[in-house]
C-alpha cells in the first residue's frame, strides 16, 4: 500500500523540516504552498516533495483538497507543518494501512501552547481524522476548521498521539488569532449568522468557562489559564468581526 503525505504551507520554514523528518516512511510528499516568502519551498524540494505553488487562498478546506487531488497513494496522511509523527505512531499507521478494514482513522493529538503541553481544556486527546483511503475521503469546503468527510466505510482510532506545536510563542498566537477569527467570522456570516457586541461578549465568557471549568483547564495550572483566556479572546474577536460584517451590510437608516 502506497502512502501519500499532504501538507499545505505558507512561510513554514521553521517547522517544515522537522515535520518531513517525522514522515520519511511515506512514499510521497505533496506540498501545496500559497506564496511563501521564506525557505519553505526550498526545504520541501530538498526533501524530495512535490511542490504545487498557488497564487490564491481559497480557505483551508479547498486548499487541502488541492493537495489531495495531487496525491497518488492508496492512503493519505494529512498534516500541518507544525505537527510531528512519533515513531510509535508511525508503526501504528503502517500496521493500519497494511491490515485495515476501516476507510479512515482518527489520530489523537497532543498540542503545546507556548512551550506547555496541554492535557485538558478540550485539547486532548482531540481525535481528528487525518489518515484515510484516498478514494474514501474529501475535505469539507470550510474556510477554517475543516474536516475530512469519510465516504463508504468506517472510521477507526489509533492510540499514539501526534505532536502539535500549535503556538510556539505569542507572535504565533496573535497571527493565528487574526487569521482564524477573520475566517471564522466570514464563514459564520456566509452561513446566515449575525451578531452584535453582546453576542461577542457572551460567547467569549462562555468559551472561557467551558475551557477552564467544564473541560478542567485548571488542572493544567498556569498554562490552562492562558489557554482559557486565549480561547475567550479568539472567540470574542470572531464574533466582534461578525458584528462588523453585520453592521457593514445593514441598510442605512
Amino acid at each position: 500500500m502506497k502512502l501519500s503525505v499532504i501538507i499545505i504551507t505558507k512561510n513554514e520554514a521553521d517547522n517544515l523540516q522537522a515535520c518531513l523528518d517525522s514522515v520519511k516512511f511515506a512514499n510521497e510528499w505533496i506540498i501545496v504552498d500559497s506564496g511563501s516568502t521564506d525557505a519553505t519551498v526550498a526545504i520541501a524540494q530538498a526533501n524530495g516533495a512535490t511542490v504545487i505553488e498557488t497564487a490564491d487562498w481559497p480557505g483551508f478546506g479547498p486548499q487541502k483538497n488541492r493537495a489531495l487531488d495531487a496525491a497518488s497513494g492508496d492512503w493519505v496522511l494529512s498534516l500541518d507543518a507544525d505537527e510531528r509523527i512519533p515513531d510509535a505512531l508511525r508503526d501504528e499507521i503502517m500496521a493500519a494501512i497494511a491490515n485495515s478494514s476501516h476507510a479512515a482513522y482518527a489520530l489523537p493529538r497532543l498540542s503545546s501552547y507556548c512551550g506547555h503541553f496541554i492535557h485538558h481544556s478540550g485539547w486532548y486527546p482531540d481525535y481528528i481524522v487525518r489518515l484515510f483511503r484516498r478514494q474514501n475521503g474529501r475535505f469539507s469546503t470550510d474556510l477554517v476548521h475543516e474536516s475530512v468527510n469519510v465516504q463508504q466505510g468506517t472510521t477507526g482510532k489509533l492510540k499514539t498521539a501526534m505532536i502539535h506545536y500549535s503556538y510556539a510563542d505569542d507572535e504565533t498566537y496573535l497571527r493565528k488569532l487574526q487569521q482564524y477569527s477573520s475566517l471564522g467570522a466570514k464563514q459564520a456570516y456566509a452561513a446566515g449568522k449575525r451578531g452584535g457586541l453582546g453576542t461577542a461578549i457572551l460567547h467569549a465568557f462562555t468559551s472561557f468557562l467551558r475551557s477552564y471549568i467544564v473541560r478542567r483547564g485548571f488542572l493544567d495550572g498556569k498554562a490552562g489559564l492562558m489557554v482559557a483566556i486565549s480561547s475567550a479572546e479568539s472567540t470574542y474577536h470572531k464574533y466582534f468581526k461578525l458584528m462588523l460584517l453585520t453592521e457593514k451590510t445593514r441598510p442605512p437608516k
